[in-house]
C-alpha cells in the first residue's frame, strides 16, 4: 500500500475547509455533443435542455456561495466541452472555464477542480469510450491540458468522479459492455497516475484524489477495484456519503433504482465511512468531496427530514469522527443549486432550489439549509 503520505497543509495548519459542489454537464446547460448528452436524448431520460443554466449564471450562483463563507467551490471542467472535437482545443470555452476559476479566487474562495465527472465528448463515444485503449492518451491529454492551465491556482483536484459509479452509469446506459467492465477499471487506474504525475509536474503542491461513493459494507471490496490500486497517487481520499445500510435502515436500496427521496438519512453512515477510510488508509487525510439529501421535486418529505436537520446532524457525525481521530479537513455540500440529477430532474439536493421544468427564469430560491450552513460554517470549530 506504500507508506503513509504527510497530511496537506491544510490539515497541517488544523484549517478546516467549507465547500459546495457541482459538476459541469449537470449544472451548466449549453452541453456539447457527449456521452451524457446522447444518453440524455434517449428514452426513459429526461432531456437535458438548459439545466440550471450555470453556463450564463455562474457569476450569481459563485457569489451566493461566497456569501455562505464557504472556502471551497467544486466544479468540473467538461472535457467534451473544452474538445468538441480531435482536432483541438476550444479557446472559447477555455476562456469560459478561466473565467469561472477567476471567480471562484476573486471571492477568496478554493477551486476544486474535477477533470472527469462521467462524462466524455461524442467523439470518444464513437470510437468506444473506456473500452477503446486509446481514450487513455486522448483523457490523458485533457488532463495534462488541463493541469497546465490551472496550475497557478491553488485548486484542489479530483481526477474521476465516483470510479465505480462511473463504471455502473456506462454499463447501464449502454456505453460499456458488460465484459469490459475490467478494462475499464484498469483505464481509470491508468490514466488516474498519469493525471497525478502531470498535475504534481505542473504543480509539485497540489493535492489530488478521487472521491469515492460509500456504499456501506462493500466499499472495502468496491476499493480493490480502483481506490486502492491508485493509493500511491492520493494526497487525500475523497468520500461522497449519502447513505447508509443497517438492518434498522434498508431504505437505501431505493438509491439503486435513482429514488434518492425515499432514502432515510443515516447520519451515523457519515461517521463510520470516515472511520473506516482512517482506519484502512492511516495516514492519509480525508475529505467529504460530497454530502447531501433529495427531496423528489422540491416537496417535503414524507419521512419528515428537513435539508436544515440533515444538514446539521451529518456535521455532527463528521465532528465525532474528528474528535475520535479521523483526519478529515473538508467538508462539501451537494449542492448549492439543485440539478439534472443523472436522467431527470425529479432528485433535489440543492440548497437553493431551482425548478427547471416550470420556471423559464431559472430562480434560485433559498431552502432552509441555506441560513443553517452559513450558521455551521460561522460557528463550528474542530480541534
Amino acid at each position: 500500500m506504500g507508506a503513509p503520505q504527510a497530511p496537506p497543509a491544510h490539515a497541517q495548519s488544523h484549517e478546516f475547509l467549507w465547500g459546495v459542489a457541482s459538476s459541469g454537464f449537470q449544472s451548466e446547460g449549453s452541453s456539447p455533443d457527449s456521452n451524457w448528452l446522447r444518453y440524455s436524448n434517449s428514452p426513459p431520460h429526461e432531456q437535458i435542455g438548459s439545466s440550471v443554466d450555470f453556463r450564463h449564471r455562474y457569476r450569481e450562483d459563485i457569489a451566493r456561495a461566497a456569501e455562505l463563507g464557504v472556502d471551497v467551490y467544486r466544479i468540473s471542467v467538461e472535457w467534451a466541452r473544452i474538445q468538441s472535437t480531435p482536432h483541438g482545443w476550444d479557446d472559447t470555452e477555455l476562456d469560459y472555464y478561466d473565467d469561472v476559476v477567476r471567480e471562484i479566487r476573486a471571492h477568496g474562495m478554493t477551486p476544486m477542480l474535477t477533470l472527469d465527472h462521467w462524462v466524455y465528448p461524442g467523439w470518444i463515444a464513437d470510437r468506444g469510450g473506456w473500452s477503446d485503449p486509446g481514450t487513455v492518451r486522448s483523457w490523458l491529454a485533457h488532463a495534462e491540458t488541463v493541469a497546465e492551465r490551472y496550475a497557478d491556482t491553488g485548486a484542489l483536484w479530483v481526477t474521476f468522479n465516483e470510479p465505480s459509479q462511473y463504471v455502473w452509469q456506462e454499463v447501464t446506459n449502454g456505453g460499456l459492455a458488460p465484459a469490459e467492465v475490467p478494462a475499464m477499471f484498469d483505464r481509470l487506474v491508468e490514466a488516474h497516475h498519469g493525471a497525478y504525475q502531470a498535475i504534481h509536474r505542473a504543480d509539485p503542491d497540489a493535492l489530488v484524489t478521487s472521491n469515492a461513493a460509500y456504499i456501506p459494507g462493500a466499499q472495502p471490496y468496491l476499493d480493490t477495484w480502483f481506490l486502492d490500486r491508485v493509493r500511491t497517487g492520493l494526497d487525500y481520499v475523497g468520500v461522497d456519503y449519502y447513505y447508509g445500510v443497517t438492518l434498522q435502515n434498508p431504505t437505501a436500496i431505493h438509491a439503486a433504482v435513482g429514488d434518492y427521496a425515499s432514502v432515510v438519512p443515516h447520519p451515523q453512515g457519515l461517521y463510520d465511512a470516515l472511520m473506516d477510510y482512517a482506519d484502512r488508509y492511516p495516514g492519509v487525510p480525508l475529505y467529504v468531496v460530497e454530502n447531501g439529501m433529495a427531496t423528489a421535486d422540491g416537496a417535503p418529505r414524507a419521512d419528515g427530514w428537513t435539508r436544515s436537520q440533515h444538514l446539521r446532524e451529518h456535521v455532527d457525525a463528521l465532528g465525532r469522527a474528528i474528535a475520535d481521530g479521523a483526519p478529515v479537513f473538508g467538508y462539501n455540500y451537494w449542492s448549492l443549486t439543485d440539478n439534472y440529477e443523472w436522467g431527470d430532474y425529479t432528485a433535489r439536493f440543492g440548497l437553493y432550489s431551482v425548478d427547471v421544468q416550470t420556471d423559464s427564469n431559472l430562480t434560485r430560491r433559498p431552502t432552509d439549509a441555506v441560513e443553517t450552513y452559513r450558521t455551521i460554517i460561522a460557528e463550528t470549530r474542530f480541534s
